[in-house]
């Protein structure tokens, strides 16, 4: 695969343009806690009808395709936002759709492409992996759309970081979580046109934090991977296509623990009535910890789509 070095601000502003009556023009609201190191403000893309900023990235795509290049169906490999996006957009399109996702992959996800019509196929964390990597899962119809690196996934993801600037225009550091770096390259790929001041940081759990270890080596590294409850983001490498854009548009990565995640979940809930999954709150959890540093900082809180028996956990002061 090409290296990806740059996605236009003409490219997310078309991804915009496509995506009228896909994706909703989600809210930004201040965090409601006292004492925090700076001003927190929520990108609450949990909000989308499939609880997730996936639907961005995954509707471009498919619309720049177009249906005549769709009509054997999508496929994608994702632990579930991404899946559901696809879902969502082919079931919209008329298109049939498929998923590979890790064994683990959480059940409220699975039932939400199962509801979307979405043909799920379960295999090994391992195997998942090479099918990211690879873009192909033997005798799977139709066409992938990858869930991270693709020029037009990270613009529609894009789309997010324009949104920010038009509701918070002196906004300072925009905090985003780094599963594979598709969403965080759109919204930096945004502010870098738009708003060269603005830091964009991702976001990572220590658990699973490739992007971390690669900025301290220098090179894309292949990391030893734990699954837990923060299921949304941290794969088992930095995908090499993804280096040179992440390191040139991103202002480092901010590794936060399980415990504090959960904390912010938690928080999330009780404060601003936001249910935030793990990697969602990922951000918040960075932020509160001082790590994002001083002034307007906004946290993008990717996603909702987190198991009851987990949230009932984390509320009861656990961490699952």
């Amino acid at each position: 695969m090409k290296p990806i070095e740059e996605i236009p601000l003409s490219e997310i502003e078309a991804a915009r343009r496509r995506l009228q009556g896909v994706a909703v023009r989600t809210p930004l609201v201040r965090l409601n806690v006292e004492n925090a190191p700076a001003e927190i403000y929520l990108k609450l893309e949990n909000l989308q009808p499939i609880g997730s900023f996936k639907l961005r990235g995954a509707g471009n795509a498919m619309l720049l395709a177009g249906k005549d290049r769709l009509k054997h169906g999508v496929y994608t490999a994702s632990a579930g936002n991404m899946a559901q996006g696809v879902a969502w957009n082919a079931r919209r399109l008329g298109v049939p759709s498929s998923a590979i996702v890790p064994e683990q992959a959480p059940q409220t996800k699975l039932e939400a492409m199962e509801r979307l019509g979405m043909r799920v196929v379960k295999v090994p964390y391992d195997v998942w992996w090479s099918v990211i990597t690879d873009r192909h899962y033997p005798g799977m119809p139709g066409r992938f759309i990858h869930p991270v690196a693709d020029a037009a996934v990270i613009a529609g993801n894009g789309t997010v970081g324009l949104e920010i600037l038009e509701d918070l225009p002196d906004v300072d550091v925009v905090v985003v979580p780094y599963g594979g770096g598709g969403l965080s390259c759109g919204i930096a790929s945004a502010m870098g046109a738009l708003a060269s001041r603005v830091n964009v940081f991702a976001a990572e759990v220590q658990t699973a934090a490739p992007f971390a270890a690669s900025l301290t080596a220098g090179s894309p590294q292949t990391i030893t991977h734990t699954p837990s409850f923060v299921d949304g983001i941290g794969g088992k490498s930095m995908l090499p296509e993804m280096w040179p854009l992440a390191k040139r548009v991103l202002a480092g990565s901010l590794v936060v623990s399980l415990r504090e995640v959960a904390d912010a979940v938690k928080l999330l809930v009780e404060r601003n009535h936001v249910v935030a999954e793990g990697a969602g709150a990922v951000p918040v959890a960075a932020a509160l910890a001082g790590k994002a540093g001083r002034g307007k900082i906004v946290c993008v809180v990717s996603g909702g789509n987190i198991d009851t028996g987990r949230l009932a956990t984390i509320l009861a002061g656990g961490v699952p």
